[in-house]
């Protein structure tokens, strides 16, 4: 009789959502690849309508090293690995996609990486040996691409490919790091890098990333814009929270659209003044939902009946900081305590704290 199996020494964590049809394949590429070293994967699953956790629990209840964690109410790749890894008993950690892209036979490679005294091995599309272009399409090359060059700008360790997903480390950094990650978005990675305080042993190994086989791309447009809010994180050291970064943002970006929807009603339409202050209001209003619920809260976004109620909230919650922002600065301003410009000033800014706050609680709350 042989007895328990050995503890594991690796845990892949794998992020997914709607990868139901890569699950198996995943398991027998890493029985394959990790031959000889006692592995475990933890599938970290957002709750996926396709069945995704189904899929792993039935592959779970013939391969003991596979666990599933399912998630409900939460959402997002870098929560995702943190949950996985935190999870984890072994004494390496690597974080690898769900959707087949990344070659897994390099793993134990970047095992030894680490045993051989990197911090993180990261596996690289952008060093000698690596490729990108067949798993990326056009638009998904140029986000990738952009992200990549603001990031090795900015970053104290020099990386070719910091924007990567596939990445190993000891447990303990991992853990020792924790506290310290933004935990948002989809670039775990940086967010690792970027949170360790100092230039951190770096060794790439060389892969080509594969197009997708099964399933859709989760990378848009918005993920460069998440890539954004967490550098400005770590540049504002934490003090500000990431959300109300991106929201502050997110308003700025509809004072333009309000000032360009009132051009709009009233020079090409002839509308009055003030009914085109209505209009434009409330095209600002919607313009700043929308971007809202794909950036700010792209973790808790709404969807069909809930998308309706949470925009005929949002309108409610910013009409009533409109009549904060203009009852404080003309106070402030019949007071004789500022000038108009600090009284503007302060009128706007309660009224984004407002804004904020209400729109966190009611609107976009965490189920």
């Amino acid at each position: 009789m042989s007895g328990p199996p050995l503890p594991a020494a690796l845990t892949v964590v794998v992020p997914c959502y709607k990868e139901a049809a890569n699950v198996a394949p995943m398991v027998a590429r890493l029985d394959t690849a990790l031959r000889g070293i006692a592995w475990e994967a933890v599938f970290v699953d957002d709750d996926s309508p396709d069945g995704t956790a189904a899929e792993v629990r039935a592959v779970a209840a013939r391969d003991p090293r596979v666990r599933c964690i399912r998630r409900i109410g939460r959402r997002g790749l870098a929560s995702a690995v943190t949950e996985g890894a935190l999870a984890s008993s072994a004494e390496f950690v690597a974080v690898i996609d769900g959707d087949l892209q990344h070659d897994e036979t390099i793993l134990p490679a970047m095992l030894e990486a680490v045993r051989g005294g990197a911090e993180v091995a990261v596996g690289s599309r952008h060093v000698e040996g690596g490729a990108a272009s067949e798993g990326f399409s056009a638009a998904r090359g140029a986000v990738s691409g952009a992200g990549t060059r603001l990031a090795q700008a900015l970053l104290p360790t020099p990386v070719g490919d910091p924007m990567s997903g596939f990445f190993l480390l000891r447990r303990d950094l991992f853990e020792a790091l924790a506290p310290r990650l933004s935990a948002r978005g989809f670039k775990i990675l940086l967010d690792v890098l970027l949170s360790a305080g100092r230039p951190l042993r770096v060794a790439e190994v060389p892969y080509h990333f594969r197009p997708r086989e099964a399933g859709e791309s989760k990378l848009d447009a918005t993920v460069l814009l998440e890539f954004v809010g967490l550098l400005l994180d770590k540049a504002l050291g934490g003090w500000l929270p990431w959300r109300f970064v991106s929201f502050a943002a997110v308003g700025a970006v509809g004072v333009l659209v309000h000032l360009a929807a009132l051009y709009v009603a009233v020079d090409l339409f002839g509308i009055g003044f003030a009914a085109a202050q209505w209009v434009a209001t409330f095209v600002a209003m919607t313009a700043n939902f929308v971007l809202n619920n794909r950036i700010t809260y792209r973790d808790l976004r709404l969807r069909g009946p809930r998308l309706w109620r949470g925009l005929l909230l949002f309108y409610l919650v910013c009409g009533i900081g409109a009549v904060a922002n203009v009852g404080i600065a003309g106070l402030l301003l019949r007071e004789d305590v500022v000038g108009w410009r600090l009284a503007g000033a302060a009128g706007a800014l309660l009224t984004v704290v407002w804004n904020y706050a209400v729109s966190s609680t009611l609107v976009w709350r965490a189920r």
